[in-house]
């Protein structure tokens, strides 16, 4: 599927702090899906609900309405959203998914997938003209407690010319 992505939990609350909503993968992505054992992590909100409202309103994100049959490799060596993204991704053949976690990225480059993550997004938007700053968008990331490395943010400080 051309232009397709799936995405996990991390990365959508990680927009959501930056931006205030979800609207930069519409920009993006003609496609964005988001297994339904992502939704039920979104929707549970942790301690204080973060990002639920933003991810509800949103109209354009391909909301699965079912759960996955997940491989046991994915599920033994994954959390449950990070094992569907990648499940999902295998089975509708879509090449992308978005995965922040370290674990994951390595489970799903080995099982031959693409990868961006938050800041890939934030970058690559900017890059195609979506009107951000990624400094800002990190400092807000920050202020919700979205942990980012010092060579990540220098990096994409560095790539987005800031």
């Amino acid at each position: 599927m051309p232009n397709t992505i799936v995405i996990n939990t991390s990365p959508i609350i990680a927009l959501v702090s930056a931006l205030g909503d979800l609207e930069i993968l519409s920009y993006l992505y003609q496609q964005v899906l988001v297994p339904y054992e992502v939704c039920q992590e979104i929707l549970a909100g942790g301690k204080i609900g973060f990002a639920i409202s933003a991810f509800d309103n949103d109209t354009y994100l391909q909301k699965q309405s079912s759960p996955l049959q997940i491989s046991p490799f994915l599920l033994n060596s994954l959390d449950l959203g990070e094992a569907s993204v990648i499940q999902l991704a295998l089975d509708k053949k879509i090449t992308t998914v978005c995965i922040d976690e370290a674990i994951g990225r390595r489970i799903a480059r080995l099982n031959g997938l693409s990868l961006t993550g938050s800041i890939g997004i934030l970058l690559k938007a900017k890059q195609k003209g979506y009107n951000i700053s990624i400094r800002n968008c990190i400092d807000n990331m920050k202020k919700s407690h979205i942990y980012l490395s010092q060579s990540l943010i220098d990096c994409a400080i560095e790539q987005a010319g800031e």
